[in-house]
């Protein structure tokens, strides 16, 4: 009976041991499988959208790209190139690379092949660049206007070939100098009450690009007229800053002009003349508080007379979109009397995409950016006042009020 026992408490634990063994050897299956049970998910790589490559305009581009990789990749150029440059050019999974393109000088399209390398395995399938190419151009101002009095006349010239020019019909005008970017000529003064008028025309070699420039002269009984070709700061751009020069910074030689600008000394205004200066025209004002500018004496003035008071305004607008406020005050400083005070300058910009300097120069020829007023009882000492807004703008609408100004006339009413 004894041994009947003992063989059975024998089996038990023998039972139980192999039972321990079993669970043992299940649970270090599932949490240690072995190398040759592991599952390794299939390579992949794609950019997202599927393109195959980027055509990029002349003025060049910046563009991101989105990868899905389980695997190290490359993007390798397969030509000598620094135009284009790819950046990160690797990755180990998935990420973002930006294609940066520079602008194309030259008249020929240019390509870059890129080879992808995915798990040290390059694909069957190239990334290709392309870029078209640049144009032959002439950039010139349309019309000049050059006054009765004469003297220097400046005409700027933007371009990416070399070109020649020519005047037809003016022998009231000689050249002065002339370099890569402007003209100079030198115009003899108009005795005669009628304007005159010579036609420049800009031509290269090699390439059918060909440009004209109508040269105007004003009549005898304009008194003032100026077209501020004489200043070159900062960019024709309106909403460009960068560069544009303070009045009280401006060379003596520009100063004797006789342009000048009164000193703003509202609170926080830096105590200066807010009128600025850019390629060819001014502009008044900045955030928060408003600038002017005066006219020189009117000089060639005799006795008392009636005049007429022509010139162009264009408002201030930002490349997104975000408008100043828009209005123009008129006035004389000394004898005389303005038939309006006040101009809304309503002829907003509407930016292109590419092009704004090209656009910006056109503005100016637009028939929208002319106005006119009347001065009765003006002597020599009569100055032209012009203002945005207000000196102090500060919590006043939009709080700023920038005029850009250009072409001023000032004549004698027949």
């Amino acid at each position: 009976m004894k041994n009947k026992i003992d063989m059975k408490t024998n089996n038990f634990f023998r039972l139980k041991s192999a039972g321990t063994l079993l669970l043992a050897l299940f649970f270090s299956a599932w949490l240690f499988p072995s190398c040759e049970e592991e599952q390794v998910s299939d390579p992949y790589f794609s950019i997202e959208g599927n393109p195959t490559g980027l055509t990029v305009p002349k003025a060049g581009i910046t563009h991101s790209f989105t990868v899905r990789s389980n695997r190290p990749w490359q993007l390798i150029a397969q030509s000598e190139g620094d135009w284009v440059k790819i950046f990160p050019s690797e990755g180990d999974d998935d990420g973002i690379f930006k294609i940066i393109v520079s602008e194309n000088a030259s008249f020929d399209a240019r390509t870059m092949d890129y080879a992808i390398i995915v798990g040290g395995e390059e694909q069957p399938v190239l990334f290709r660049v392309d870029q078209q190419p640049n144009v032959p151009y002439i950039t010139v101002p349309a019309t000049v206007t050059i006054p009765s009095a004469g003297g220097d006349v400046t005409i700027n010239v933007t371009s990416n070939v070399s070109w020649t020019y020519s005047i037809s019909g003016a022998s009231w005008l000689t050249q002065k100098s002339v370099t890569a970017t402007q003209i100079v000529l030198t115009s003899a003064q108009n005795t005669s009450i009628d304007p005159r008028s010579a036609t420049m025309t800009l031509t290269t070699t090699g390439y059918a690009v060909s440009v004209n420039v109508t040269l105007t002269q004003s009549p005898g009984t304009v008194v003032l007229e100026e077209n501020f070709n004489w200043l070159n700061y900062g960019n024709v751009v309106f909403y460009t800053t960068t560069g544009e020069t303070i009045i009280s910074s401006w060379t003596q030689a520009e100063k004797d002009k006789g342009w000048t600008s009164s000193i703003n000394t509202t609170s926080g205004s830096g105590n200066t003349p807010l009128c600025y200066a850019r390629v060819g025209f001014v502009k008044l004002g900045k955030t928060g508080y408003g600038g002017d500018l005066i006219s020189p004496k009117l000089t060639k003035l005799t006795g008392t007379q009636n005049l007429t008071v022509t010139f162009k305004a264009i408002p201030y607008m930002t490349a997104a979109g975000t408008k100043d406020d828009n209005i123009l005050k008129v006035s004389v400083v000394g004898p005389g009397t303005v038939s309006q005070s006040q101009f809304t300058i309503g002829n907003w910009p509407v930016y292109p995409t590419s092009g704004a300097d090209t656009y910006c120069i056109a503005l100016w020829n637009d028939p929208a950016a002319t106005r006119t007023f009347t001065v009765t009882g003006a002597t020599s000492d009569t100055q032209i006042k012009f203002l945005g807004y207000d000196y102090y703008l500060v919590g006043v609408g939009a709080g700023k009020n920038r005029i850009f100004l250009d072409d001023i006339k000032v004549e004698i009413v027949p």
